[in-house]
């Protein structure tokens, strides 16, 4: 009897685990910066991280549509042994919510296709150490500054600042949120958004490989880690359950309200 009880507890565990990597969850930020330009009023990121072999969920499509100026995919889009199709159902699901921008990740570069190439061929604006400015209909500007890998030895941040007007307000993208050790105050980098750990992907109460992702303070840079939406070795999760982002910025929370109205 022992034997069938300890059995049935850890098919449960095993459930509950396969429930929480697989969850479709839409987590909403809302961030305030006063030097975020107050021309944008609101803007909202639809952040992915991590997908690796799972397919979004369209139900999530389905929300977020009307609701995201940008997609932003924030590295392993996928790794090695995902088929093409998949990658590409994945992508068009991501541009029936807006325009998508894409960093890269450790397991991004494992495709046995050109993953470059297919990008480009589906419209993704691909941020390689380098940097998009979006402007307000009164000329006041967001950079959107995305960075390669920092565990492939890629990441280039000085290039990606190349060219980033000094005014802009800046959002950093990186796959690996050990970027912001090499941040310094000159940068200006107003928020960082990053992927990569999986939140740990399996922790036991506050144990785990890596932090749970959330929202923190570094050095007076707002940087926000997601949990992200794939897992990775094992299709389980425990403690970090598996999310998507949906980040918004404004100025003010009064411009937030007024978006609302």
């Amino acid at each position: 009897m022992l034997i069938w009880i300890i059995f049935f507890a850890f098919f449960c565990i095993l459930a509950y685990m396969w429930w929480e990597a697989h969850r479709n969850r839409v987590v909403h930020i809302e961030l305030t910066f006063p030097q975020f330009p107050s021309s944008f009023r609101a803007f909202s990121i639809f952040f992915i991280s991590d997908l690796h072999r799972r397919v979004l969920a369209k139900r999530i499509v389905e929300e977020i549509k009307g609701k995201a100026d940008i997609v932003l995919v924030g590295g392993d889009l996928t790794e090695k042994g995902v088929p093409v199709a998949r990658v590409k159902e994945n992508i068009r699901r991501l541009k029936m919510i807006g325009p998508v921008y894409f960093i890269w990740g450790n397991n991004d570069y494992e495709t046995e296709y050109d993953l470059h190439s297919l990008l480009v061929e589906e419209g993704v604006h691909i941020l390689e150490n380098s940097a998009v400015m979006l402007q307000s209909p009164n000329g006041e500007k967001l950079a959107l500054i995305g960075v390669e890998d920092m565990s492939k030895r890629r990441a280039r941040l000085d290039q990606a600042l190349q060219g980033v007007d000094e005014d802009a307000f800046r959002i950093l993208a990186s796959h690996n949120p050990k970027i912001v050790g090499r941040l310094r105050p000159e940068h200006h980098i107003s928020l960082v958004i990053s992927g990569h750990t999986h939140g740990g992907q399996i922790r036991f109460f506050s144990f785990g490989l890596y932090e749970k992702g959330g929202l923190k303070n570094v050095n007076g840079t707002a940087v926000y880690v997601s949990n992200g939406y794939g897992t990775t070795a094992v299709p389980l999760r425990f403690g970090a359950p598996a999310e998507t982002n949906l980040i918004t910025i404004c100025s003010r929370k009064e411009d937030k309200e007024k978006m609302l109205v």
